[in-house]
């Protein structure tokens, strides 16, 4: 969703929603839904990092960012200034010197060389859409998503009469709220020297985007940061869910960018031809789980999102869906995800089943999230297996496995809930989602879970029309 304060954000020097607008001004509204321009967003991180500043080589530069930091390449890191405003209920959670996960490797030779960027709080009116902009001698950009819901898009701006605006603005924000990271920025600035866009590389950038969104496979990616306090009384949420939300979303970055590092350096490499086939395979294995733990982060921090929304807000997004069709275009997918433990997919659909109301934008990922919840603790050589049918006004989908192989998922030991919306298995070291984060999940998308422990899983959709 957009920013919370879209459309009534005064107009105060610095505002960060304000500088969004202004970077998106003079183009028609977006057509995207939040899904496609998180991962619009990410592939543009990516891009930008990966193609054009670290072939670049050493240099140095400045980068600003809200609400979380956008760069994560060490190098990177090591080289630039950066300056970041984040949400206060994240405190000191992002603050460079002190990374939630320990720093290895490069990594830690960056810390200890003084990179990485000081955290500044967000206000008000700021807003949480995610935003980026870098000045470097021969690379300037500025990146934002913008947009109300369902009219969502990415904005990237080169020219350079954008990047003086959206730099003017920030300097204002610093000299109004802390004058002394002003003057740095502005010392910092004015060492770069001649600041050039390189003009072959710029025009390469969104075709480059073009081909890193086509290799991409479909995955939840990060969803807007803690709304602000008012937000939270809209939604009726605490102060101690909202707290446990940011933690949750820090944490989520922190496993996440990683992850789609290695993911990008490793289908890098699957491109080349010369690879021998256990090179390929091993390679093709680690794509696999890479992808499939920044899926589970997501699915775990869109859960705790939507613990703190109205109940209604999932239902107004219900559109006819194709449940069979779906569940047949993910079979592969999933078929390859559970051969990587050991484990068996059977598929039985009926014949000439109606169509479902469902949010047709998030049940790929939900459904594929319910598969995991559902098989992550079957021993190897068990077989999943999956029916749908017709249930009168409804569609019934059932997840099922043998008698032995659940009985041997109970053994380890009971489940202990952690938190609202995860569960943890202290006997198979399982973190996953609750029952009741799954149960709620499956509601904003029309569906009904009902779960018998040891027998089966099933998930009732109402069908169009009905």
């Amino acid at each position: 969703m957009g920013d919370p304060a879209a459309g009534t954000v005064p107009s105060s020097a610095g505002c960060l929603a304000a500088l969004r607008r202004e970077l998106a001004q003079g183009d028609g509204p977006g057509r995207g839904d939040e899904d496609s321009v998180r991962r619009q967003w990410w592939a543009a991180l990516a891009t930008l990092q990966d193609d054009f500043l670290l072939p670049l080589g050493p240099q140095r530069g400045v980068w600003l960012a809200a609400p979380l930091p956008a760069l994560y390449e060490p190098a990177l890191l090591q080289q630039l200034q950066g300056w970041v405003w984040t949400p206060a209920e994240l405190g000191d959670l992002l603050q460079a010197s002190a990374p939630l996960l320990p720093a290895t490797g490069v990594a830690a030779a960056a810390a200890a060389a003084g990179g990485g960027f000081e955290r500044l709080p967000l206000e008000e009116g700021d807003g949480t859409d995610p935003l980026l902009v870098l000045i470097t001698p021969r690379l300037q950009v500025a990146m934002a998503l913008v947009g109300e819901e369902r009219a969502r898009r990415l904005v990237v701006q080169f020219e350079p009469a954008a990047l003086s605006a959206a730099l003017t603005r920030l300097d204002e924000r610093l000299q109004r709220t802390d004058p002394a990271q002003a003057q740095r920025l502005r010392q910092a600035i004015q060492a770069l020297g001649p600041l050039q866009n390189d003009p072959q590389r710029v025009p390469q950038f969104w075709p480059r985007l073009a081909e890193r969104l086509a290799a991409m496979a479909p995955s939840l990616t990060l969803q807007p940061l803690v709304h602000r306090a008012s937000g939270e009384a809209r939604g009726g949420g605490s102060a101690a869910p909202s707290s446990e939300l940011a933690l949750l979303e820090a944490l989520t970055h922190e496993v996440r960018t990683p992850l789609a590092t290695i993911r990008t350096l490793i289908r890098s490499l699957l491109r080349r031809s010369d690879l021998p086939d256990l090179v390929r395979q091993r390679l093709q294995q680690i794509d696999g789980e890479c992808s499939e733990q920044i899926d589970r982060f997501g699915l775990i921090f869109l859960a705790a999102e939507l613990q703190r929304q109205p109940a209604e807000t999932g239902e107004q997004r219900l559109a006819r869906t194709d449940l069979s069709q779906l569940l047949h275009q993910l079979e592969p997918l999933w078929r390859q995800q559970l051969q990587r433990r050991s484990l068996g997919l059977e598929l039985a659909a009926a014949a000439d089943l109606p169509p479902v109301l469902s949010d047709p934008a998030r049940l790929e990922t939900v459904l594929g999230g319910l598969v995991d919840r559902f098989s992550r603790g079957l021993p190897a050589g068990a077989v999943v297996a999956l029916s749908l049918q017709p249930a009168g006004a409804r569609l019934k989908l059932r997840l099922s496995a043998s008698a032995e192989a659940l009985a041997a998922e109970d053994q380890p030991g009971g489940v202990e809930r952690v938190g609202p919306v995860l569960s943890w298995n202290p006997g198979t070291g399982s973190l996953q989602l609750s029952r009741q984060a799954t149960q709620r999940l499956f509601h904003s998308l029309g569906g009904r879970l009902a779960e018998r422990s040891g027998n089966d899983l099933t998930v009732f959709f109402p069908v169009a029309g009905a």
